[in-house]
């Protein structure tokens, strides 16, 4: 990722892309299983559905317990805002029609594999990283900086995780 000077209030964005020999449905049913994304992330912990949930659908909540050696321990609130089987699930963090981050993943067909991307954009709403960015404000562009590259790698590693596990049920 190269510097981009960006501030928060420009609600940044990071994606990361994989080919998966493996088809569409196959590689569908592993990213929109919420349960095993602790299993594939360093900072996701565990994941809850709420009210009754038991699967994604627009408007279904779930609860995202994380941790991070240096912002510690949160739970968070997202809601599903999009899920188009088998092509599109993003979930908003927070309030979904002003979320402090927003997360997606994208899958289409490529020849007999998939396309898969992840992608994240934080804000518009206040997040954790609000009280750094409130605690050292010359600093913003550089807190912004890190927390970007540490969703890069983050997503990077999930990626490479979702191509080992769904090319290996093949």
């Amino acid at each position: 990722m190269e510097w981009t000077g960006q501030v928060y209030a420009d609600a940044p964005m990071v994606s990361v892309s994989t080919y998966i020999e493996a088809p569409v449905e196959h590689v569908w049913a592993l990213v929109s299983d919420i349960h095993l994304m602790p299993r594939l992330s360093s900072e996701l912990q565990e994941v809850e559905w709420l009210e009754g949930a038991t699967a994604p659908q627009p408007g279904s909540r779930f609860i995202g317990r994380s941790s991070h050696p240096d912002l510690g321990s949160w739970e968070t609130t997202s809601t599903v805002v999009e899920y188009e089987a088998p092509h599109r699930f993003s979930w908003a963090v927070g309030d979904p029609d002003h979320p402090g981050s927003t997360w997606r993943f994208t899958l289409s067909r490529q020849g007999p594999g998939t396309a898969l991307e992840q992608w994240a954009q934080m804000g518009p709403a206040p997040s954790g990283l609000t009280f750094a960015i409130k605690a050292m404000p010359e600093k913003e562009q550089k807190i912004v900086f890190v927390r970007l590259r540490e969703f890069e790698t983050g997503m990077k590693a999930n990626l490479a995780a979702l191509k080992d596990l769904a090319e290996r049920e093949m």
